[in-house]
């Protein structure tokens, strides 16, 4: 028999190969995914693969134990240093000697998948632009000269197939001394792109190096910038923060932004200079936290909103803040770190930037696209990123329409009385006892309700130090379903409601939540202004998703995706009960957390996401809600909550809103029922 008969678990692919081919080889002719870093030479241990013996009748072979080859010195020496799993080979040492089913476990396969829980179970298939890979190189002969990036050059072509190169000065000047030190081998970190043919060379090791790299997953937000540091071999997080953006201290939402750099010269570059450093400052810490060298984080892809993507690239918004609202350029962008100036990765590590959709859509929508994928699905979704600048996307396969509001910062703590970001201690969780008016909270951090004769000794540490955004949501649909507030959002007085919680501050009302003096702690309120913050906040949503409704002609939608930095923590009733979304079936409304950072981690663990949300983006209508007549039409009605007009049906199946006026100012035990004789 001078060919075997080869099948490979679970890929599923088969063929014939030449007796004495080794298995990496063999996987490699057949299109199997199984890793190498070295290229065969035993180092790595990458190419791991379990072979399978006896009768396999769904395959019509039988697997002798002499089918692979014998262990040779080379498995031998590696399972005495650091160990096989019972039964495991090595593919680059392996022969095939007959017919075999071999098995890829996971952590040998190069595309590995990642489920990620969130709403459902996501997989993310690994793929990175950027990998590691060891290279023997031929040493330097004075009777053919050439350079040593040229002999390296000629050794990827050999050894992996790679035919055009890049690499930037500052890496090549590294580039002797690592191939000195590793006795004529080294580790690179190679990044392919998927819109350019070269490979380009980030970093030298001498010899074989057994590190990881790492990659940044960043959502810039008006308010927030979150950052995932992701393992490009695993797709594993290996640490996440958030810090406030810096840029708050120039104006809470884009406009005022927009603003500041109209009216004062160079005040663009002074908040680009700011974002840069908040972002290098933020890397270091993951890297610290994660115990890795800033080195070793080799590649970051952005997401964000269209103002903060023309801060971070250093381009003056200032044709965003007017009619036509033009951007600079809504295309992909493939950087340099170092043209951005950011600190704390790899001098040479590359930077993605998601497409913009439009002047007021930009590249955090493409990501929650990617994410959510409303071009692929079966019934009508509308997918709600809640934000300062709230991203509606509204479709199915038929097609997809995008639209921004500028909701303001209201729904992530600010402009509230009480606010706060999301931290250990913050309100997150309220409910109102309708028939008591007294309420109960939980705090992030733990996990008892306020009532619970353990709530203070658990909250202790962190205290209760203020209200979050999905706090004051629940906060104020939980007063209009107690009766303490009536669907225009006024707040009744302590007489006219029956509770001693309803405290005058001047003219109006205001909720007391708890009251935290008597330890030193604040007092908790919410304020009529509290209210008409989120009223403004939550019909800029409302009346963004109604005008895309309105575009293609209907009055309702199959189902609803809450996501956005807080948007797990949302509830789905209470979001109906205020009216910040159309009415639709509880049941189909979910959560997708931060459903735009999961698409930032997609584009950096696999280069085909990239290419693919490039292609939808190209195919989503946008709507513009700034010049849209129905919108301030929309957003009139939604003041009211939940609406002014439209009937909730699906909300009042659940739910029993009370029927209550209150009159501003009004302090009487009526209810608030007179109306004022004109004068």
């Amino acid at each position: 028999m001078s060919d075997a008969l080869v099948f490979f678990t679970p890929s599923g692919k088969r063929g014939r190969v030449p007796i004495g081919t080794p298995v990496l080889a063999a996987a490699r002719q057949l299109g199997v995914d199984l890793d190498s870093v070295c290229g065969g030479r035993g180092i790595c241990s990458k190419c791991q693969v379990s072979p399978g013996y006896g009768d396999f009748p769904k395959h019509g072979v039988t697997v002798a134990r002499d089918a692979l080859s014998e262990w040779n010195k080379v498995e031998a020496r590696y399972d005495e240093k650091r160990g096989l799993k019972e039964g495991r080979r090595l593919g680059c040492q392996a022969t095939i000697q007959g017919d075999v089913v071999i098995d890829v476990p996971p952590e040998s396969q190069v595309h590995k998948q990642v489920v990620r829980k969130a709403a459902d179970a996501r997989e993310i298939v690994m793929d990175p632009a950027t990998r590691l890979l060891y290279v023997e190189v031929q040493e330097p002969d004075m009777h053919e000269p050439s350079g040593d990036f040229e002999r390296l050059k000629a050794a990827l072509l050999a050894q992996w197939e790679i035919a055009e190169v890049e690499i930037a000065l500052p890496v090549l000047t590294r580039l002797q001394p690592a191939l000195r030190k590793g006795n004529w081998s080294v580790t690179l970190a190679v990044h392919r792109d998927h819109a350019s043919p070269a490979t380009r060379i980030l970093d030298i090791w001498p010899g074989f190096w057994e590190g990881r790299l790492y990659g940044l997953a960043i959502d810039l937000g008006s308010t927030t910038i979150a950052a995932h540091l992701t393992d490009l071999r695993n797709g594993q997080v290996a640490a996440s923060a958030g810090v406030m953006n810096p840029q708050i201290r120039f104006g809470e939402d884009l406009m005022s932004r927009v603003s500041y750099a109209m009216m004062n010269p160079g005040g663009d570059a002074e908040m680009t200079g700011a974002v840069r450093k908040a972002i290098g400052q933020l890397a270091e810490e993951l890297a610290t936290e994660a115990g890795i060298e800033a080195r070793q984080i080799v590649e970051a892809v952005f997401v964000c909103n269209p103002v903060m993507h023309h801060l971070l690239l250093g381009i003056d918004p200032v044709e965003l803040g007017q009619a036509p609202f033009a951007l600079a350029t809504s295309g992909a962008m493939h950087l340099d770190a170092r043209e951005l100036e950011i600190g704390g990765v790899n001098g040479a590590a590359r930077v993605y930037l998601l497409p913009c959709i439009a002047g007021h859509v930009g590249a955090d929508a493409a990501a929650v696209a990617l994410a959510e994928r409303p071009d692929m699905s079966d019934d009508l979704v509308l997918v709600v990123d809640v934000g300062t600048n709230a991203e509606i996307l509204l479709g199915d396969k038929r097609g997809v329409l995008a639209c921004s509001s500028p909701t303001g910062p209201a729904f992530e703590g600010a402009q509230i009385s009480s606010g706060q970001r999301a931290a250990p201690g913050a309100i997150e969780r309220v409910e109102i006892d309708p028939a008591t008016k007294e309420p109960r909270f939980r705090v992030i951090g733990c996990d008892l309700w306020s009532d619970d004769p353990d709530f203070a000794t658990r909250t202790a540490e962190s205290g209760i130090t203020g209200i979050c955004g999905s706090g004051i949501i629940e906060a104020v649909a939980e007063l209009r379903l107690a009766g303490l507030m009536d669907p225009r959002g006024l707040l009744g007085s302590a007489e006219q409601t029956g509770t001693p919680r309803m405290i005058p501050e001047g003219r109006t009302h205001a909720y007391l939540l708890h009251d935290g003096s008597a330890e030193g702690g604040p007092v908790i309120t919410v304020t009529q202004g509290d209210i008409r913050a989120i009223q403004l906040a939550k019909s800029a949503l409302y009346a963004g998703a109604r005008l895309l409704m309105d575009e293609i002609g209907t009055d309702t939608v199959d189902r609803v995706v809450l996501a956005g930095a807080f948007g797990a923590h949302i509830s789905p009733k209470h979001a109906m009960v205020l009216g910040m979304i159309p009415d639709a079936p509880i049941e189909k409304v979910t959560s997708a957390g931060n459903a735009a950072g999961t698409g930032a981690r997609m584009a950096l663990c696999n280069i085909a996401d990239r290419a693919r949300i490039e292609e939808v983006v190209g195919r989503i209508k946008k709507v513009e809600t700034a010049v849209e007549p129905r919108f301030q039409e929309h957003f009139v009605a939604a003041n009211a909550i939940p609406h002014a007009t439209a009937p909730f049906p699906h909300l009042r199946e659940i739910v029993e809103l009370p029927q209550v006026a209150f009159n501003a100012g009004d302090g009487g035990a009526d209810g608030g029922r007179r109306r004022r004789r004109r004068g």
